[in-house]
């Protein structure tokens, strides 16, 4: 029962924080739209941070067992890229939620661990000792990629993996 009403309560606040916002959304008005009480809330999340790190963690526990995969058995670019579109694919609304709200990313220490992440996967499409071309170009591919799973939401899975992939690859120079 406990971990439903997690749920329940996540699904609440993900759903005022997309139409309000993180910092316009207060633990009131989640706990309004559940007919529960503040403390009932409370009793699951302690703050505001922790409902939304809650959110984004599944996106970021993934995002690093994804790229310690690709470290330990590099694939070949298009595979890290599927594997890179994927992740995101499956994480867009929490993405949405972290480039929407900024500040939430600087105040849950998220921006060095996103920045990380990209320049781990950058050295792995284009070597540790890439010249600024080859190093941009892999900004742009993982980025694009990446934007790619917001911008394109009506499109099925399938044809836009592709569509993204193969963008990201020609930014790649292959």
């Amino acid at each position: 029962m406990t971990s439903d009403t997690r749920t329940r309560i996540q699904d609440a606040a993900r759903e005022l924080f997309a139409r309000k916002g993180v910092q316009r959304t207060s633990l009131q008005e989640i706990a309004d739209s559940l007919g529960i009480t503040k403390p009932a809330l409370y009793y699951h999340f302690a703050s505001r941070e922790a409902l939304v790190r809650s959110i984004v963690q599944p996106l970021i526990d993934e995002g690093e067992e994804f790229v310690r995969a690709q470290e330990a058995d590099p694939p070949t670019p298009r595979g890290l890229l599927e594997g890179y579109f994927d992740l995101h694919y499956r994480h867009r609304n929490e993405t949405i939620l972290l480039l929407t709200e900024s500040s939430t990313l600087v105040e849950l220490d998220l921006i060095d661990t996103v920045l990380t992440w990209r320049g781990r996967l950058a050295t792995l499409l284009v070597g540790n000792h890439a010249d600024l071309q080859a190093a941009t170009r892999a900004v742009v591919a993982l980025g694009g990629l990446q934007d790619c799973t917001i911008h394109f939401r009506d499109v099925p899975a399938d044809d836009l993996r592709e569509a993204a992939v193969t963008a990201a690859l020609a930014a790649l120079g292959h």
